[in-house]
This record gives structure tokens, sequence and C-alpha cells, in this order.
């Protein structure tokens, strides 16, 4: 569904080349997101031929949440398509292929992602869903067009991808240069639409534990709020005094140190 919303959107747009963010036009924004598409329907079938070559594959390997423009900016440069109803002629056709193909497959399974982690099959298509829903936010907010992200589509990427790729392995993902903290943070998560669930910043390693041991500080939020606050859509102030995002607890002053490490990009 969020796919055909997304499709419907994009094919409305009268310019494709109108400006969506400082470096992309609706056309480039659509090309990002099929071809995010497109890779995963190369990454559920074993046999499939490598979309990337060698050097795309490297850096495939080796991004981390702060590199990860590098590798957009490298994956567009190869990918020329800008034509918008072929892009989602595309789009829609690998979105239903990695449907299919998955369709009997366990959602728990592992699979390689950026930066040498493992994802669960889950958490790989609640990861295109998110990139349908912020990108459809993106060309939305600057054509002034009407787009909503539903909360219990928006938990899917808190649930399924994000506590998805700190229980299997995060890899180089969070790699940062500053040095790990002896201090441990932990952080509770709940939402009405997720899990509830605590994540703990410890010597520079991000691990997931159940309900009920003490935490620094806890989050209630709102799925589409949060998933806009981390990919830097909307601002910490603006969420904070909307109250879609409440933080609490003895020592909310350690967030900031939790979320340079636990960051998206």
């Amino acid at each position: 569904m969020t796919g055909a919303r997304f499709a419907e959107l994009v094919t409305g747009v009268p310019d494709p080349g109108a400006m969506v963010t400082a470096e992309w036009t609706v056309a480039d924004t659509v090309a990002h997101v099929a071809m995010i598409a497109k890779m995963y329907t190369s990454l559920v079938r074993p046999d499939a031929t490598p979309l990337l070559d060698a050097r795309g594959q490297g850096q495939v390997e080796k991004t981390t949440v702060d590199t990860v423009s590098v590798l957009n900016t490298l994956v567009l440069g190869k990918f020329s398509e800008r034509d918008i109803g072929v892009l989602v002629a595309g789009l829609l056709a690998d979105i239903e292929e990695v449907l299919r193909v998955t369709e009997d497959v366990d959602p728990a399974t592992p699979l390689g992602w950026l930066g040498d982690s493992k994802v669960p099959l889950a958490g790989i298509l609640a990861h295109l869903v998110n990139e349908l829903q912020i990108h459809g936010w993106d060309i939305a907010k600057a054509l002034k067009l009407p787009w909503t992200i539903a909360p219990g589509d928006a938990a899917l990427f808190f649930d399924l991808f994000l506590v998805g790729v700190l229980t299997h392995d995060i890899g180089h993902l969070l790699d940062t240069d500053e040095p790990p903290r002896e201090r441990r943070i932990a952080v509770a998560f709940r939402s009405a639409y997720t899990a509830p669930v605590v994540l703990v910043l410890h010597r520079g390693r991000v691990t997931v534990e159940q309900p009920g041991g003490p935490v620094d500080a806890r989050i209630s939020f709102d799925p589409p709020a949060l998933n806009l606050m981390l990919f830097h859509r909307v601002g910490k102030v603006r969420s904070a005094l909307s109250r879609m995002i409440v933080v609490s607890g003895p020592r909310p002053w350690l967030l900031p140190a939790f979320l340079r490490v636990v960051r998206l990009p």
C-alpha cells in the first residue's frame, strides 16, 4: 500500500525537475527509492547477479551512517534513469518481486546489509517501507502536497529494522571517532505501536535489553515523529514541543551522548 501511495504521489507531480532538497530533484528522489528497491530485489535472491560492481560493493561494506551519502551519490551516478513513469514502473515491479520471493521465507532470516551489518528479512522490508514514507514526506513537503504516515506503518522501522539490526549485528554502521564512554547509558523506548525495549550504550557497543532494569532516560514516542526526527526532517525541539516525543527518567541529560552514537543518516 505504501508503494502504491508513493507511486500515486510522484506520478502526479507536474515538474519532475522540481527541487526536493538542495541536491535532489523529484526525479532524483524517486530514482534513489527505486534503486533501493532494486538492490533489495537482488539481496533477497541469492542466485541474483550483484547489482553493484566491485567498487560499489566495497563502498557498501565500509559504509557507516555518516557515509551513507557517499554510497547514495555513487549509486545514483550509475543509475541514470530519471523518467518518472519508467522509475515508478520499475519500483512497483521490484516491490512485488521482493514480496513474492520472500513470501515463504522466515522473517528472522539474517541478510548482509550496509557496513558489514546483519539485518533480519523483516527489517529489510521495514526499511524499504520507511524509505517510501520519508521520501514521500520530502516530496510532499517541498511541493506542498498532502502526505500522511500511519503510526502503525512507521513503527515497523523501529520494531523490525532498528531493534533488528542491533539484535543481530550492527557491523561498522555506528562507528564513530568519539572515544567510547565507560559510563553505561540505558534508554527505554515505548509507544502504543511498538514492543517496549531498552537500548544500552556501553563502551561504544549498543545492545538490546528487555524492560524492567534501571534506565537513565525514557522516551515515549509517536512513530512517525520519531522517524522524522531521527532522519533530521524535524528538529528535536519541535518534536518535544509537539509532545509527540516525551523524554523523562532520572538522568535525561545523558540522552545527547547516547544519540551521538545511536544515530541515523
